[in-house]
């Protein structure tokens, strides 16, 4: 049993931090205010191959085992949750692509989305259907050697710099279950019918775009469906959402630490009656257990990142990790925010930004009533165990 990094994640996550400290701290908070895209930092991350996170060596990628995956994400959300939003979806529909996907769509994709010459996200919400994916209105007709698209999808992140976009639809709407008709289909950017709509208004996450998508009458080659064979969407989105799960985990671990950090930096800083409001006891007891939150999620973080390392099945693991580091984000925000007294309110302080980011981990990548769902699924069936 080993609870360290190895000599090379510890280096990458140096690495990280550093990138952090230099590139996104400094500007995060005023360019978030000013709904500024970080364009800059996002050629930071190309150039540091950050975008192959997920895609293996042959293709040009990294081919990062898992640890390194959270650890990027931890370390990136400790700075700004939004820029590590910008990475995530682009990670998981890469470790689609490269898990699913034909050679041809392998070798089509993958080296420039490896490089960042090429950016993606993943289209699977939908206005009238969220967690119930079996519920999604989308569909795509066959017509000779196309798909034909129509549907709407929300919530895109990367909507705009997407290329391709994956999209969840039904190639067989009478299906009985329905995920036997679902299928991925790759949609290029300039595609003629396919409209980004909007951007959504949202309390926190800022940095990257949240869209809204409009498929009409969207042709698409055959040659785009994911694998090749239709009717495996929905196995190929729930067994990409692992990993998706673990990057969710890994920002909500970041939220978290910045909030301690920012707390007990605030602790020994502040003085009221003569002495740093750290001396008095209310305020150790939420450092404490800020710091246990903090720890114990860090522990599900990794442990989830070192089964799917291992060639496990994460979905109990993942789901945990997902839920309890979420909850923990939200926790530590908070608590931050009254260590900081009537400061933690005011936009000139992190935590009110902490605060605003926080809730979203509690329903990006499927809310955490599902995930104990998911939980309860695996230990009942026997598929997982605990102790």
């Amino acid at each position: 049993m080993d609870f360290d990094l190895n000599d090379e994640q510890r280096l990458f996550r140096d690495v990280l931090r550093d990138f952090v400290d230099r590139e996104i701290r400094p500007v995060a908070s005023e360019w978030e205010a000013a709904g500024r895209y970080p364009t800059e930092i996002v050629e930071t991350m190309r150039d540091m191959g950050l975008f192959g996170l997920t895609v293996p060596e042959e293709y040009g990628g990294l081919g990062a085992d898992m640890v390194s995956f959270a650890l990027t994400f931890e370390e990136i959300a400790k700075g700004w949750m939004g820029v590590a939003g910008i990475l995530g979806s682009h990670s998981l529909s890469c470790w689609l692509i490269a898990k699913h996907g034909t050679d041809e769509q392998k070798s089509k994709y993958l080296p420039d989305l490896a490089s960042g010459n090429r950016r993606t996200g993943i289209a699977l919400t939908e206005p009238d259907a969220g967690t119930d994916l079996q519920g999604i209105a989308t569909v795509a007709h066959r017509d000779g050697d196309f798909y034909v698209l129509n549907g709407r999808k929300t919530w895109i992140t990367n909507a705009r710099h997407a290329d391709p976009l994956p999209v969840l639809c039904k190639t067989d709407p009478t299906a009985t279950p329905a995920h036997r008709g679902m299928s991925v289909i790759l949609v290029e950017a300039g595609t003629p019918g396919f409209t980004v709509e909007r951007d959504l208004p949202k309390l926190g996450y800022h940095g990257t775009e949240s869209c809204e998508v409009l498929l009409e009458d969207v042709r698409v080659p055959v040659s785009q469906l994911l694998g090749g064979v239709e009717g495996r969407g929905m196995q190929q989105v729930l067994s990409g959402l692992e990993t998706g799960r673990i990057n969710v985990a890994a920002r909500a671990l970041g939220i978290a630490q910045a909030a301690y950090d920012e707390a007990l930096r605030y602790a020994g800083q502040r003085k009221a009656f003569g002495k740093p409001i750290g001396d008095f006891q209310a305020v150790q007891l939420k450092i404490a257990e800020m710091a246990a939150q903090v720890q114990a999620a860090r522990l599900l973080v990794y442990w989830a990142a070192s089964r799917s390392d291992g060639g496990h099945r994460v979905d109990m693991e993942a789901g945990m990790a997902k839920a309890f580091a979420s909850e923990a984000a939200v926790f530590c925000a908070l608590n931050s925010m009254q260590v900081h007294g009537g400061y933690g309110y005011s936009k000139e302080f992190v935590v009110e930004r902490l605060y605003r980011d926080a809730p979203l981990m509690m329903i990006g990548e499927g809310t955490n009533d599902i995930q104990r769902v998911v939980i309860a699924r695996a230990l009942l069936s026997g598929a997982a165990a605990i102790g």
